[in-house]
Order: C-alpha cells, then sequence, then structure tokens
C-alpha cells in the first residue's frame, strides 16, 4: 500500500513538471495552444480526479509564482480539465487515438466556458498567449471582443486537449501497462 502510494506521488510530481517544462516552452514561443495540461490529463486519467486537481492546481501556482502570473488566475481550468478527465476518461479509455477528437470535445468545453468569463473579465481579452494575437487581430476588424475571445478560446482549447491527449495516447500506448501496475 505505501509503496503504491510513494509511486503516485512521484508520478503525480513528474506529471507537474510535464506540464510545467511544456507550458513554458510553448509560453515562450508564443504559439496559440498551452499544453500546460499534458500531466494533468495524464495524471486524472490513471489516478482520478483528485490526484490530477492535485497536479492542475500545483502547476498553476508554479508556473503562476515563476514565469506566468496569468496561470494563476487559470488554475480553475486545470481543475476542471483534471476533473472530467479523471471522472469521464478514466484508465484506458484515453489510450485510443480514434476517438481523441470526441474527448478533446468533452474536455474542453467546461474549461473553455470558464477561461473565456476569466480571459474576458479579468485581463480584457488579452493574456500571456499566442491565442491573445489572434483575438487582437479579430478586434482589430471589428468583431466585438467577447465574441473574439469566446471563438479563439473554442478553437485554441480544443486543439489544445486533442494534442494534450493526443501525448497522452501516445504514452499510455507506450507505457500504459507499466505505468497502471505501480499503483494497483
Amino acid at each position: 500500500m505505501k509503496k503504491r502510494q510513494t509511486h503516485a506521488l512521484v508520478f503525480m510530481a513528474l506529471c507537474i513538471v510535464l506540464n510545467i517544462v511544456i507550458g513554458n516552452l510553448v509560453l515562450m514561443l508564443k504559439l496559440p495552444v498551452y499544453l500546460d495540461s499534458v500531466g494533468t490529463i495524464l495524471a486524472a486519467s490513471l489516478l482520478g480526479p483528485l490526484p490530477g486537481m492535485l497536479v492542475g492546481g500545483s502547476t498553476g501556482v508554479i508556473i503562476g509564482v515563476t514565469s506566468d502570473i496569468f496561470s494563476l488566475f487559470f488554475m480553475p481550468v486545470q481543475l476542471i480539465t483534471a476533473a472530467v478527465t479523471g471522472l469521464l476518461f478514466r484508465k484506458s479509455v484515453l489510450a485510443n487515438p480514434a476517438s481523441c477528437w470526441w474527448q478533446a470535445l468533452i474536455i474542453s468545453l467546461p474549461g473553455t466556458i470558464v477561461s473565456t468569463v476569466i480571459t474576458i473579465s479579468i485581463f480584457h481579452g488579452i493574456t500571456s498567449s499566442g491565442s491573445s494575437l489572434i483575438v487582437q487581430l479579430l478586434t482589430g476588424i471589428g468583431m466585438n471582443q467577447a465574441f473574439a475571445v469566446f471563438i479563439v478560446q473554442v478553437a485554441t482549447d480544443y486543439l489544445d486537449r486533442l494534442l494534450s491527449i493526443l501525448l497522452v495516447s501516445l504514452t499510455l500506448r507506450i507505457g500504459g501497462k507499466r505505468l497502471s501496475s505501480l499503483w494497483q
């Protein structure tokens, strides 16, 4: 029992590091996705919603105080992503790449609503991510800012979760049985 708990804690720590490394790389490159929830989705799919939420929340705090203050404000999105993933896609469901497109839709929609509200109400549509450039372009050609933020969030959140799920799916295909056996 204690050995499984230790394995799970170490795995969660590795998932946090994965989120931070990929998230900061994407932020530096100003890509219109985030990829800071790959570890969150991985932890939630293998360990459940609460460990996934711990990974996502910890990621938000660490990135928020070290490299991107905006991450603190978007922590609820990490928590929602982990909860939905852990509740609906526990264990091997995410290992099937053929179903990634609809899983990404289900995982991204609740977080998209929350991130849109945060982006509009707190940041007036402009954050540190590369997607803000698209929002500025759309508002520059006359689109309502709230609608521009929502459209961009829907597209970028979906693409972000799709890429994250594909990375998790690949990870589970390569080492799924070995990963799962660590704490079962």
